[in-house]
């Protein structure tokens, strides 16, 4: 089940300090977009995967708009459940055209390069730098997960008919199993009784001078009570 927006801020301890310091860069990343965009579509296009999606200008028109917007998002400091739907959003659009999520990792790299070298550039105090990488940071991976949870979610779609259905069936056949070791176990033990029955017979022609045909059928019977032995012990342990 997906979490709530403050429960992944929690997570990642996303505070309001984060989002002062992503508002701060909102202006600065503002001039910055259509460079990154440029970029970002390039990086798109030399990928056969990526670049069947954009066959007309009409889409990549639309991808640039909905590209843009939700970058900017990454910086207007609101960070809502309308947000967190915003993202979950983009999530299922890239499951529904069949984009793989490692193109989803890829990108964001791309994306967290491009926006360091913009705050390198634009900020001379070390500290300050610092601060503002770490919430870039946060509020990227907290995208990423949002977003990855949209994969997840279809993976589940993919997997399970019934997710209580398929759980119960499962328990009923661990059961099933394990009744069935606990029968194989009462079964050797049954197998032992009468292998013991029968040392005690070849002892007992040993004892009244049938020498040879005692021997052998001793050490029959040993090799058959240490299988016997061996295969009780298999079991005890899996049933364990």
């Amino acid at each position: 089940m997906m979490k709530n927006i403050s429960q992944i801020e929690q997570s990642y301890h996303f505070t309001k300090l984060d989002c002062q310091n992503l508002q701060r860069l909102h202006p600065i990343m503002d001039q910055h977009k259509g460079d990154l965009f440029a970029k970002f579509f390039k990086s798109l296009m030399q990928s056969e995967e990526t670049s069947r999606f954009f066959q007309n200008e009409e889409k990549i028109s639309k991808y640039k708009n909905s590209h843009a917007l939700w970058f900017m998002n990454l910086f207007n400091g609101v960070y809502d459940n309308r947000y967190l739907q915003n993202i979950q959003r983009i999530g299922y659009t890239h499951v529904k055209i069949g984009l793989e999520a490692h193109y989803m990792n890829s990108s964001m790299y791309l994306i967290r390069e491009f926006c360091i070298e913009i705050i390198d550039n634009n900020f001379s105090n070390p500290e300050e730098r610092v601060d503002l990488i770490k919430s870039l940071n946060k509020i990227l991976d907290i995208n990423l997960e949002i977003m990855f949870s949209s994969y997840r979610h279809e993976e589940f779609n993919k997997v399970f008919l019934s997710y209580r259905l398929e759980h119960s069936l499962i328990r009923l056949a661990e059961r099933f199993s394990y009744g069935l070791n606990l029968i194989l176990v009462l079964a050797l033990m049954c197998i032992s009784i009468g292998i013991m029955g029968m040392l005690v017979l070849d002892i007992w022609h040993l004892i009244i001078g049938k020498l040879g045909y005692g021997v052998l059928h001793i050490l029959g019977t040993l090799l058959m009570l240490w299988v016997m032995i061996e295969l009780m012990y298999t079991e005890i342990e899996l049933l364990k």
